[in-house]
């Protein structure tokens, strides 16, 4: 089989067009699992219609080009195909799997840890992952302008035990460089917060929205400013990437990554060094390796706990402290992470 595979470098890279920007990106991005099957050149009969019904697909062309052609196990594919086992309700499988809801103190307005707050500031990303936690979350209640988050940034400014600000969503990073610098400069107003956290997958599935006006109030902003992104698994990582991930140090960002432990994609030893030593040698420092939040419709992808602990452990053996991420699982409630 391998023999027969195109490697990752050698992929798809000619049937693409060249890069556009993000905005363009977005738009001519994959919608549906026959039309990134045809890419891929892996059989259409993959594509599970009825899980897309649920849950879109939404692939951008620069991630797909990432992938192996002919490849129906690629971990990339994986990642972002819908499948029957999404359709297979599941007794255990939870559409709120963290507890968003519970935790809300305005509407997209998230307090569930001491100090922090987590704004969802959108319900669109540039790639749906189906193994989402937030697949099922009602985007619609959430406030989505700049008149809709007077109220969060007004709770955040009257709160003097709070420090930093968290912006989720959805992705934050899929809102216009001008909606943002407003955004950021209204909570570098508030006296009390000292730190930015954005979490994104943004710069990883399109590279070239690390543009200009985004470094721009990256570096003008007084806060400090730290990029969670995501990436699961060294295939992800292309030369593209790596020059934004470079700018956006450049800028003054300070970069870390969350990965999620999916079966099938990264549950090895070695998916996990790779994937650890290509972010430390980008200056990206794994933050945490999550285990698999109970959503429903995504619990194929869960690893048991054994695995996860056996593969940590072997990093732990092979790695330096700072290149191993700690493995955690979210739990609705509770004070923290809570580490395994």
């Amino acid at each position: 089989m391998a023999e027969i595979l195109a490697a990752i470098d050698d992929s798809v890279e000619a049937t693409f067009p060249e890069q556009v920007s993000w905005q363009a990106a977005m738009k001519r991005a994959i919608r549906s699992g026959v039309e990134l099957c045809q890419h891929v050149q892996v059989p259409t009969a993959l594509a599970h219609p009825a899980a897309e019904a649920d849950f879109p697909v939404f692939v951008p062309v620069e991630y797909a080009r990432r992938m192996q052609v002919g490849n129906p196990c690629d971990p990339l594919l994986r990642q972002v195909l819908g499948g029957p086992p999404e359709t297979q309700y599941a007794a255990d499988g939870l559409l709120d799997p963290v507890g968003d809801l519970a935790a809300e103190r305005s509407p997209g307005l998230l307090q569930k840890y001491d100090r922090r707050v987590l704004l969802i500031a959108t319900g669109a990303c540039a790639v749906h992952c189906r193994y989402c936690f937030r697949r099922h979350f009602p985007y619609e209640t959430a406030p989505r302008s700049q008149a809709g988050w007077l109220a969060a940034l007004k709770t955040i400014s009257d709160d003097p035990s709070l420090d930093e600000v968290i912006l989720s969503g959805g992705d934050p990073l899929t809102l216009a460089d001008s909606t943002l610098r407003w955004l950021v400069d209204q909570i570098g107003q508030i006296q009390h917060i000292r730190r930015l956290r954005i979490h994104t997958r943004v710069p990883v599935v399109i590279p070239q929205r690390v543009c200009e006006p985004l470094l721009a109030w990256v570096a003008d902003s007084k806060l400090a400013i730290y990029f969670v992104l995501h990436f699961n698994h060294s295939a992800e990582i292309d030369v593209a990437v790596s020059q934004s991930l470079s700018r956006l140090l450049g800028a003054g960002a300070t970069l870390l990554n969350q990965a999620v432990l999916l079966k099938g994609v990264n549950d090895s030893f070695e998916a996990q060094r790779d994937l650890c030593l290509k972010l430390v040698d980008r200056r990206v420092l794994p933050y945490y390796l999550h285990q698999l939040d109970p959503v429903q419709g995504a619990l194929h992808f869960a690893v048991p706990d054994a695995t996860a602990l056996s593969i940590v452990s072997d990093l732990r053996e092979h790695l330096p402290g700072y290149a191993v991420p700690k493995l955690v699982r979210e739990t609705a409630g509770a004070a923290s992470k809570t580490p395994l």
